[in-house]
């Protein structure tokens, strides 16, 4: 009994052992792994900012980009301090409209609505391209107007009640022009450029737009190739957010009529010759 006790005994003892072993082995390194993983995630943190920066970059060069709205120029569609998203895929599905709200670049060419004071170090040169790039603070040569008229189109101020014709067809601006403005005070006459655009603000009292640029080329009128995308959305502040949509009246069939229907024409005006030769030719080997 004696000896099979102690058989027994001994063959306890160790496993108890291992229980000890083991629980001291499984309390140590849940201490451990806890200071590993806050450690880690302050390692990480860099890497993750990094990362965020790189994808929100990539995003606003490629997709859609904030905006920040420094002028009066757009009242009362867009006030000082709104920002707009602009979506910069749209135009590579569609043509540009009458109607569109657009971001463009002036660089090279319009003088600024506002200054900004130059950064005094690189540190402060580098937080604003910062800002600009995420809407945060104004692009000094950023503009944002409404297309009046696209290539081909006839644009001119005023019919006999004051409104703005397009292809002879006149434009009603009671729903996004600033109250009190008239459609202009300036008198212009322009048929707008192939690849160009025709831009104006909706303040049309304070608003620096295509009619006070028809001594550059193309007599006010902007590149397409300068437009950075659409403004489709109000997001800040909250209480305006809104989309910004396409007015009725660029709706209107008789737009179309000279602008869009050029290129038709033309076909037509080329088939037609080429159908007389053809038959000439036929009746000739008759």
């Amino acid at each position: 009994m004696t000896s099979e006790n102690q058989e027994h005994g001994a063959a306890r003892r160790p496993v108890e052992d291992e229980v000890d072993v083991v629980a001291e082995e499984t309390q140590q390194p849940t201490k451990g792994g806890k200071k590993e993983k806050k450690g880690s995630f302050w390692k990480e943190l860099p890497v993750l900012v990094v990362v965020a920066l790189v994808l929100a970059l990539i995003i606003k060069t490629f997709v859609v980009q904030a905006f920040y709205i420094p002028s009066e120029s757009m009242e009362n569609t867009l006030l000082t301090n709104d920002r707009v998203l602009v979506n910069k895929l749209v135009y590579h599905t569609r043509d540009i409209e009458r109607g569109d709200v657009v971001v463009f670049s002036g660089v090279d060419s319009w003088d600024g609505e506002f200054q900004l004071e130059e950064p005094s170090n690189p540190v402060a040169a580098f937080f604003r391209w910062v800002g600009t790039a995420f809407g945060i603070v104004p692009g000094e040569k950023d503009y944002i107007k409404r297309v009046i008229g696209v290539g081909g189109d006839h644009v001119k101020c005023c019919d006999s009640k004051g409104r703005i014709t397009v292809n002879g067809t006149a434009i009603d601006e009671e729903g996004y022009l600033y109250p009190g403005n008239v459609p202009s005070d300036k008198f212009f006459d322009i048929t707008v450029p192939p690849g160009r655009l025709w831009v104006m603000g909706d303040h049309r009292s304070v608003s620096l737009d295509s009619r006070s640029h028809t001594g550059d080329a193309g007599g006010g009128s902007i590149p397409e190739g300068q437009v950075i995308g659409r403004a489709f959305v109000i997001v800040w502040p909250f209480n305006r957010a809104a989309s910004i949509d396409i007015p009725d009246t660029f709706a209107q069939p008789a737009l179309q009529a000279l602008g869009e229907s050029v290129p038709l024409v033309a076909g037509f005006g080329l088939a037609v010759p080429l159908v007389l030769v053809r038959r000439r030719r036929r009746g000739r080997r008759r």
